[in-house]
């Protein structure tokens, strides 16, 4: 299993995911306080993992799902589930992803 605790920035709004292996199909369970997360959450169940981590092909169903029910494009979500799904099917070891910004004063 991994667990990814997303904090999305101004919003305020948190996710927690949880991805568990079963068989070659990654199993995802997202909770989140956002309503457009919610709603991604109820489509995005399972996902093959290999289709996930890459563009190429196809658009990966994570980011697509994204792009269907989020209403904010930088929204962070998206990539952390991605982030998750790479770690529970062993595809990338578990390391935080930051994001930080910051205002230039000119």
């Amino acid at each position: 299993m991994a667990k990814a605790e997303i904090h999305a920035g101004i919003c305020g709004f948190n996710t927690t995911v949880r991805t568990t292996m079963d068989g070659d199909v990654c199993k995802v369970h997202i909770e989140s306080e956002c309503k457009a997360i919610q709603k991604l959450a109820e489509h995005l169940t399972e996902v093959d993992p290999l289709g996930e981590i890459s563009s190429r092909r196809r658009m990966p169903k994570t980011l697509d799902a994204g792009h269907q029910y989020c209403t904010h494009a930088a929204c962070p979500v998206p990539v952390g589930i991605i982030k998750a799904i790479e770690v529970a099917a062993h595809l990338a070891l578990p390391a935080d992803a930051t994001i930080k910004v910051f205002k230039d004063n000119d």
